[in-house]
């Protein structure tokens, strides 16, 4: 997921960041949900053979329509030329090139995701494909002539049409009841339904092959975007992959994830090339050459948040070796150069998300691009151009060579012109275990130094994530300093991008050292800052941070109000109600019946006689990670207690919020919660 000193807090950044303009204007206004929410998002970037051009797709939201809308768009790698590729009412998505100028893509124009392309020069899409069933995950080889895709099938099928056909019968069923007899029988948001996500290869104008065929496992799900689990060899005759070997029910508490290769012919099952390693393996990428492939590697078997090394495998000779090893920093992308020699990797660093360089011989890792959230690296040949957004900035595509930068697009332009934000800083302070702790501090939007503002304490979820100097589209402190709010973000022991050991600190700790670093960042805060009102203070957190709002609720009542999003209130219960086991059993050290203990020094349930505070309380009824009865034990609680509290629950949400008007409705109801507590007016 998932005592307090007085300190003062050590300066990093002296000035404030002022990315927006600092002159208000008539025609301006602060940010608020609606700006938020109708801003264009760009994602899934995808750059062609040559360099120079480089198809992305475009979210925008169709309020009317409730729903996010996605489109093609290009620009060249020097960031002229931007222009919409394809405009269709169905979402496009998932671009690749074949050859410089035919861009290859996946779109439900047709009713079902099947595969398209389009000539960048002009014209109309053309559909490639028309199986019986949907369409995921697309590779296509360098001439266009061999494509890659996943597909939800039913194991003993013998092809796609038989998997349709079934599909069909079953929902002829007048009986809905299913029977299930190993775990996991759901995921994330989703019940499982009996088939399994197989990879297949089909050449253009030929029948699709599946390339798991019989394997009771499920290969990639990664539709509209994220990190990449497959990757086609350029000549197109291997694909390297990610799966979970078949293990029944030990699936739900295993992290042991390998990496498979498998000629995209068929001719072979897949082979596994990480079997030594019963940690997590993932994201296989080729070498431009095909010599080589590499991939992010773990050594703790259970821990889904352990340092990534870099495993590079010679594709003949079988030989394996591993980079990165003392590099105290953990990536989470990794791509190729252009000439094959380096690898470009994202990662957390100190509160940014940054982008390095790693060479294949020596395992230098050199910095690329560090301020910002940075991400999607491209070598162009002529630079790195990769996605940048900040506390102050969406995405927008920036360029690096040799220690410059260049921002290339300005995508919101024009809504952003519109928009005032507040300046931002980086801080740190003295925390747990007397270790150096880094945070955020947001100023309220049109701000003044001789007045005093009210607060809102952010807390992060993960618990190994990180409150960064990146651009979010619920948790942003920039709506919160709109509303007229300082905004604090604390990245408290557990974060990522601190080094390892500062990472691992959380296991076994949940509600120890952590705690104590929020508490001490928020004394640190109001100490720097004497303009943020520490009496006039709201925390607010999701996942483990809603976790943390529930355990603050038993240890505290130093802040006015709380909100709790997706938290779990009882540790003990919420191992046998979430999905993926391994994360409970390493986070506390076992089953709940094997180490009672560790399940119950941190568990909020315990301290519910303490709670004063009152608390908003948010849940999504499809979050199968934290469930929704978590947090309507919560509501349960206050209100039995005659805590002032409310309920937000959505019907068709996740573990997030995901639809245009329902993130409406969770801003304006959140931002309500803390005017309601921290916005009254003085009596007398």
């Amino acid at each position: 997921m998932r005592t307090i000193h007085f300190l003062a807090a050590l300066p990093l950044f002296p000035v404030f960041c002022a990315e927006p303009k600092a002159i208000r204007a008539a025609e301006t206004h602060p940010l608020n949900v609606h700006d938020l929410v109708t801003l264009d998002r760009a994602s899934e970037p995808a750059i062609s053979p040559d360099g120079r051009n480089i198809v992305f797709t475009l979210r925008t939201t169709d309020l009317e329509g409730n729903k996010g809308r996605r489109d093609l768009w290009l620009v060249k790698s020097n960031g002229t030329g931007l222009r919409r590729l394809t405009s269709h009412p169905a979402p496009d998505y998932g671009a690749q090139w074949a050859g410089e100028r035919t861009v290859v893509f996946l779109s439900s124009r047709g009713g079902s995701s099947q595969i398209h392309t389009i000539d960048i020069d002009g014209g109309e899409a053309e559909s490639v494909s028309e199986l019986p069933v949907d369409v995921e995950n697309l590779r296509v080889s360098r001439d266009g002539k061999l494509f890659v895709f996943s597909a939800e099938v039913f194991v003993d099928c013998a092809d796609l049409e038989c998997t349709a056909k079934r599909d069909k019968e079953i929902a002829g069923r007048k009986a809905t009841g299913r029977v299930f007899d190993s775990l996991p029988f759901r995921h994330w948001d989703t019940w499982s339904n009996g088939k399994r996500n197989h990879l297949f290869a089909m050449p253009r104008g030929g029948k699709p092959v599946d390339l798991m065929r019989g394997i009771a496992a499920d290969g990639p799900t990664r539709p509209f975007g994220g990190v990449e689990e497959f990757s086609l060899s350029p000549d197109g005759k291997w694909l390297a992959l990610t799966f979970k070997a078949p293990m029944g029910s030990q699936a739900a508490w295993s992290t042991n994830e390998d990496v498979w290769l498998v000629p995209t012919d068929g001719s072979a099952p897949p082979r596994n090339l990480s079997q030594d390693n019963a940690a997590r393996d993932q994201q296989p990428v080729f070498s431009p050459d095909g010599r080589t492939l590499v991939w992010l590697s773990m050594k703790r078997p259970g821990y889904e948040a352990d340092k990534q090394r870099l495993a590079v495998y010679d594709v003949r000779s079988g030989e394996k070796k591993y980079l990165l090893e003392d590099w105290d920093r953990t990536p989470n992308t990794v791509t190729f150069n252009r000439l094959g020699d380096k690898v470009l990797l994202a990662g957390y660093d100190l509160g940014q998300h940054s982008i390095f360089s790693a060479d294949l011989r020596t395992g230098k890792v050199q910095t690329v691009a560090k301020e910002g959230h940075n991400d999607s690296p491209m070598d162009t040949g002529q630079g790195v151009v990769f996605l940048r957004e900040t506390l102050g900035s969406p995405a927008d595509f920036w360029v690096a060579d040799g220690g410059r930068e260049k921002r290339l697009t300005e995508l919101n332009r024009e809504r952003m012109e519109q928009i005032r934000l507040g300046s931002y800083e980086q801080f740190t302070f003295k925390g747990a275990k007397d270790d150096t702790v880094y945070g955020y501090v947001v100023k309220p939007v049109d701000f003044d130094a001789t007045k005093k503002y009210p607060l809102a304490f952010l807390v992060h979820g993960g618990p190994q994530g990180s409150m960064a100097n990146d651009w979010h589209y619920r948790w942003n402190p920039q709506t919160y300093a709109g509303a007229g709010y300082a905004a604090v973000v604390i990245d408290f022991h557990g974060s990522t991008g601190y080094g390892q050991a500062f990472q691992d600190a959380i296991n076994h700790d949940w509600g120890g050292a952590p705690y104590e670093d929020l508490m001490k960042g928020l004394d640190a805060a109001v100490a720097k800052y004497p303009w943020i009102d520490g009496d006039r203070a709201c925390a607010l957190g999701a996942s483990y941070g809603g976790f943390m709002i529930n355990w603050i609720a038993g240890n505290t009542d130093r802040f006015k109000c709380l909100v709790a999003h997706s938290g779990n209130l009882d540790e003990r219960m919420a191992y046998f109600d979430t999905e993926e086991l391994w994360f409970p059993e390493w986070e506390h050290g076992g089953t709940p019946w094997e180490n009672p203990e560790e399940y119950k020094k941190h568990n909020p349930i315990e301290l519910v006689k303490n709670w004063k505070t009152p608390t908003l309380v948010v849940h999504g009824a499809l979050d199968y990670r934290v469930v929704d009865t978590q947090g309507m034990s919560v509501f349960t609680a206050l209100q039995r207690k005659g805590i002032p509290s409310k309920l937000l629950w959505f019907p068709d949400e996740n573990h997030w919020v995901l639809k245009p008007a329902n993130s409406i409705l969770w801003h304006d109801t959140v931002l309500g919660w803390l005017d309601q507590w921290l916005k009254q007016p003085k009596k007398g």
